[in-house]
């Protein structure tokens, strides 16, 4: 392995829908809206490429009850994000050794410009960082590991690919790269040091 892919959502950055919700309509309200409204395949659209103001105007049109906690969720989205200062430790150390790192993550292109480029600092020691949104590709499909590769300038098979959802890890290990399912950044650090990397 010569280089490392990383996703960001919880695994570089934590992410809690949860919290901006809440700020909007209050705890109750934003647990409710998660029971009961199919919030991942709405939000993994945003993630695709959709406009946020298209996925609020379709909450309106056929599930006002939750327009207030989807439009509470977009418009505090800031709130959703903290730094993860152990994986950020994991990062540099990476860095520190001349590891080559990039950045894949299923992330709305507004969202991610807006409130996560720039804001956290790990992400100054990732090379790019190929976002769903901008490429109109969510992981798990084929076409953005290889893209991520290519951006990368290295082959799948010298990449490593980090993630905390199994169905993207399964996805990175179909088209040729290493695979580990991120749960805590010792764990990780473990995984990288079996592979060959100098952490």
């Amino acid at each position: 392995m010569t280089g490392v892919v990383w996703d960001l959502g919880n695994v570089l950055i934590d992410w809690d829908p949860l919290a901006p919700v809440a700020d909007g309509v209050g705890e109750e309200e934003a647990r409710r809206f998660f029971a009961e409204f199919d919030f991942g395949p709405w939000n993994l659209a945003c993630d695709a490429g959709r406009p946020w103001s298209d996925a609020l105007e379709e909450v309106r049109r056929t599930a006002p009850r939750w327009h207030a906690a989807a439009s509470a969720y977009h418009r505090n989205f800031a709130r959703a994000l903290s730094p993860k200062e152990d994986s950020a430790e994991l990062v540099a150390d990476l860095a520190a050794a001349g590891v080559h790192q990039i950045g894949l993550t299923n992330f709305s292109a507004e969202t991610f410009r807006a409130h996560a480029d720039g804001r956290f600092p790990v992400l100054a020691h990732l090379r790019d960082v190929v976002v769903s949104g901008e490429e109109g590709i969510t992981k798990p499909d084929p076409r953005i590991y290889r893209l991520a590769a290519q951006r990368a300038g290295l082959t799948p098979d010298s990449l490593v690919f980090l993630d905390d959802v199994e169905h993207n890890v399964e996805g990175a290990r179909a088209v040729g790269m290493a695979g580990v399912r991120f749960t805590d950044a010792g764990s990780a650090r473990r995984a990288l040091r079996d592979l060959g990397l100098p952490v």
